[in-house]
């Protein structure tokens, strides 16, 4: 991963402005000019990535070593795929050593050595679709999923939570012993209350903001390891 990773720098362009055409909100020119000028996007693009996202998870996994050969990892909010393709390259998919599933509402187009499903996972029954699927126990359970924002701070904040609070709950209940989650949450801190039962799930709880997150953007990720397994229902 790390070759591919270095692989894939490139030198930075000079910056490309784009004109507001006609029919094109001024909000849509701001995010096609902040695209063509990410370094990560070109990064990603450059490196065989569907997403700049797959620099978020190689930071955080460069930092905490969550990622090993042979683990089964589950990946929710998965489209387009980016995070993905880094799980399955860490844990040896296509050599037959581990084992990634991937599930999102929207369509995912093939991922060597991922197992797609296109799902809600906030539907009523997609959790235990999942563990169906799954028939057993994971290593890792990854959420980059992402509330549709309305741009109120509190509202956007709420339903972040609601996902991740959702996610959680399915992690408990498919993790092993010493298994790790992983979650996107909104700057202003994750809830007193989903601390609480992360602390109370796993032995170390933080925060991370990668460099590869955006710096105007209010995303950060939620990571907890550590799982202290339960006798489960």
């Amino acid at each position: 991963m790390k070759d591919r990773h270095e692989k894939g720098k490139t030198a930075r362009p000079l910056k490309t402005r784009v004109k507001t055409a006609r029919g094109r909100k001024s909000s849509s020119t701001r995010w096609l000019q902040r695209q063509l000028n990410d370094p990560y996007v070109a990064r990603a693009k450059a490196s065989g990535f569907r997403s700049r996202a797959a620099f978020k998870l190689i930071e955080i996994d460069e930092k905490l070593g969550l990622l090993r050969e042979g683990q089964t990892v589950i990946d929710l909010g998965a489209a387009p795929g980016g995070w993905s393709q880094v799980a399955a390259e860490k844990v040896g998919t296509e050599a037959g050593k581990g084992r990634v599933i991937a599930i999102d509402r929207l369509p995912i187009d093939p991922i060597a050595g991922v197992e797609i499903i296109e799902m809600d996972f906030m539907d009523r029954d997609a959790p235990d679709r999942l563990k169906a699927h799954l028939g057993g126990s994971a290593n890792l359970v990854l959420s980059d999923m992402a509330p549709n924002t309305t741009g109120h701070r509190q509202t956007d904040h709420w339903r972040s939570m609601a996902l991740c609070e959702a996610a959680m709950d399915f992690a408990a209940s498919v993790l092993v012993e010493g298994g790790g989650f992983v979650a996107k949450v909104l700057r202003g801190g994750t809830e007193a209350g989903l601390l609480t039962a992360l602390k109370k799930d796993f032995e170390k709880v933080r925060h991370v903001k990668p460099q590869s997150s955006r710096s105007d953007s209010n995303e950060m990720f939620v990571v907890a390891t550590g799982f202290r397994a339960t006798e489960r229902d």
